[in-house]
């Protein structure tokens, strides 16, 4: 092994990670309920607090009532009956709304049964805007969620609420895109590309493995094609003299020769550094380089291989401080069809 594909000496093994609370999302959709589910395995296996949390839109439904006053018969648009009706409209949706989201919750309580206990959060106000604000409220450590609600569209991978969560929680926060797939009873892919984000998704598979008992695959893409796409657009629109300044065919020779062989050693390396990350906790990973466009490649093997969760880290190598989800992340957190865990957590190896 090189000196760069080398892990971190023993004394700086990282601990596999766990969470110690959970925040889950339900609507009792079929998706949330398999994200019921798994939540309830996950926080029974690392002793962790379970907190499940509907959101309702009372103030919403008022206002849309208030809009609809100008339709009403005229006996009922005279202020004291409109103030009346206001309400009786007010109470019977808070009310209604307020039972609703205890049944939801009532439902999570009986699936846990004695498993573990179940904390209640009752959010009103813009679902995902809630949401997120509960997630981020420093209580949890993982999230939760469906990928599609009950107000699914047929044909749909992923909610607006998923979408708008997911860029914006700041917690670890798994993705349930497939209601008929226990996590647990499958394999895990993780996706490493050098970050810190990435080698922290993957201490995180790798705890995930051991309770399960699962197999993990490490993949790690490069887009060795891109340079002669780029290449040869640049030769169509530089002049004679631009093409002899430029030296338009020894740089074509070196990133052919040098470049893109480089590339895939370099990330080769990565795959090795996650071997070795595993060996240290005992455990075996099989690795597997792709090339191509890394959102096609890795979600095409997914496809093939069908494990039952992916694991990315939210951003990557090339992520400035400001990004909220990296390009091949999003990418593949809409169209990978198994859940994907979205990794918060860095790690960095020590090479030597």
């Amino acid at each position: 092994m090189t000196a760069q594909t080398q892990a971190h000496p023993e004394e700086d093994k990282a601990v596999l990670p766990g969470y110690s609370s959970l925040l889950l999302a339900v609507d009792s959709s079929d998706h949330a309920n398999r994200g019921t589910l798994e939540a309830i395995g996950l926080a029974t296996h690392f002793h962790a607090r379970l907190t499940a949390a509907h959101v309702y839109a009372a103030k919403l439904h008022d206002a849309r009532f208030r809009q609809m006053e100008g339709g009403l018969p005229e006996q009922f648009r005279e202020e004291q009956e409109l103030e009346r009706q206001r309400d009786v409209h007010d109470d019977l949706i808070t009310r209604g709304l307020s039972i609703i989201t205890d049944s939801y919750l009532d439902q999570v309580e009986t699936v846990a049964a004695d498993r573990l206990p179940v904390e209640r959060c009752s959010l009103e106000g813009k679902n995902y805007r809630e949401l997120v604000n509960e997630a981020n409220s420093g209580r949890y450590d993982l999230l939760v969620m469906g990928a599609l609600g009950l107000g699914a569209v047929k044909g749909s991978r992923l909610g607006t609420v998923c979408q708008r969560v997911s860029r914006r929680s700041s917690i670890d926060t798994l993705i349930i895109k497939d209601p008929n797939c226990s996590l647990s009873d499958s394999p895990i892919v993780v996706g490493v590309d050098g970050s810190a984000k990435s080698y922290g998704g993957l201490l995180t598979a790798l705890s995930l493995a051991k309770a399960w008992g699962s197999d993990v695959k490490v993949v790690s893409a490069f887009d060795p094609y891109y340079h002669y796409v780029a290449f040869n657009r640049i030769a169509g629109v530089l002049s004679e003299e631009a093409g002899k300044v430029f030296r338009f065919q020894e740089q074509e020779k070196l990133h052919e020769e040098i470049i893109d062989s480089g590339l895939a050693k370099i990330y080769q390396g990565h795959l090795s550094v996650a071997q070795s990350i595993a060996a240290d906790h005992g455990m075996e990973v099989e690795t597997v380089l792709l090339d191509g466009k890394p959102h096609e490649v890795i979600n095409r093997y997914l496809n093939e291989f069908k494990p039952g969760l992916l694991v990315l880290g939210t951003t990557g190598i090339h992520a400035d401080p400001e990004l909220d989800i990296g390009g091949n992340t999003e990418y593949l957190l809409n169209d990978a069809p198994c859940a994907v865990l979205l990794s918060q957590r860095e790690y960095q190896p020590q090479l030597r």
